[in-house]
């Protein structure tokens, strides 16, 4: 009548040597990790602010010794990309770039697919990017923020402004934007800053608030007019160009921000690899460099200072700016 005893001490210790395989698994896949390519989800199309994960990508590629391959999957105000890699396989080897849309998202959308507090992990803030409203230098004649009001009030059929889709950080200002100047503009929501910029250099919208890093070379080229910046202090590269708030609009603070998260579930060593890489990638001078050229500005901070701002921007800003604007969208 031993064996009993016996046969429960077999199963139990057989049953602790399984799980300690298990997690030696896991601790090994995570100490061999990368072991190959890894990829950089980015939820807008190419040709706008995704030369920002490009940038990150190309010299992740160096200090990791695998390929770094963007991947891009637009749509939905961002959403469809953050969903997708929230359903990934939580090995390190699937990441998104994040942004603001995301922290939006929740409070604009009646029903998500994800929680993007919950479903991913922080890594780090690339930059931040000061939006810019910007008019077609050829088609209106409109300098500042009161010459563009007037037209705007004069002409209401010419009132549309373009954003990178619904529940986006443009769509956000454009919404605080006529609340304080009491316009009415009709919004036409795109995938990404490529065709928004398409449509605005070819006369189809009047306005729009987009991020500088995209618009920039048209700036630079004569093509669209800077009217005022978002963010409460100037931009860098747009040291003329006044802010919201200098002409006028009361506590206009609004830009985006770039980073890169991973799903929930993936091991704390190599959230801390990641984290390691990229930091050291964003805080040296031939990537801050670059980002002066594109008009970012390089941030780089800690996984908790991001999951802090996440936190603070989905349950506090955005989630009152949205219900003051009665904005919902299934």
């Amino acid at each position: 009548m031993t064996y009993a005893p016996m046969r429960r001490k077999l199963l139990t210790a057989a049953l602790l040597a399984t799980v300690a395989a298990a997690g030696s698994g896991t601790a090994s896949a995570a100490d061999n990790w990368p072991a190959r390519p890894v990829t950089l989800v980015v939820p807008f199309p190419p040709g706008g602010t995704d030369v920002l994960a490009r940038t990150l990508a190309e010299r992740l590629t160096q200090r990791l010794g695998q390929p770094v391959i963007v991947d891009n999957r637009p749509g939905a105000g961002a959403t469809i990309g953050a969903d997708y890699v929230a359903k990934a396989t939580p090995d390190g080897y699937t990441l998104l770039i994040g942004a603001v849309h995301h922290t939006i998202a929740p409070s604009v959308y009646k029903r998500l697919n994800y929680d993007f507090q919950k479903d991913f992990q922080p890594i780090t803030t690339i930059a931040m990017v000061p939006n810019v409203l910007v008019v077609n230098a050829a088609r209106t004649q409109a300098t500042t923020v009161a010459e563009l009001v007037q037209l705007i009030k004069a002409k209401p059929e010419l009132a549309t402004y373009g954003s990178n889709g619904n529940g986006t950080a443009q769509h956000m200002i454009g919404t605080e934007f006529q609340a304080q100047t009491g316009t009415q503009l009709v919004h036409v929501p795109y995938k990404g800053s490529g065709p928004l910029a398409t449509d605005l250099l070819g006369g189809q919208i009047l306005m729009s608030f987009d991020t500088i890093t995209p618009v920039l070379p048209h700036i630079q080229a004569g093509k669209l007019r800077p009217i005022a910046v978002t963010t409460a202090e100037r931009s860098k590269a747009l040291p003329n160009t006044p802010t919201l708030q200098e002409a006028g609009l009361a506590n206009f603070n609004i830009g985006t921000w770039f980073g890169v998260l991973a799903p929930a579930a993936t091991p704390a060593p190599v959230l801390d690899r990641l984290s390691t890489e990229m930091v050291a990638i964003i805080h040296s001078p031939d990537f801050a460099k670059r980002m002066d050229d594109i008009g970012a500005q390089p941030v780089g901070n800690s996984r908790d200072e991001m999951r802090r701002q996440i936190a603070d921007e989905t349950t506090t800003k955005f989630q009152a700016l949205v219900k003051s604007a009665k904005i919902s969208l299934d």
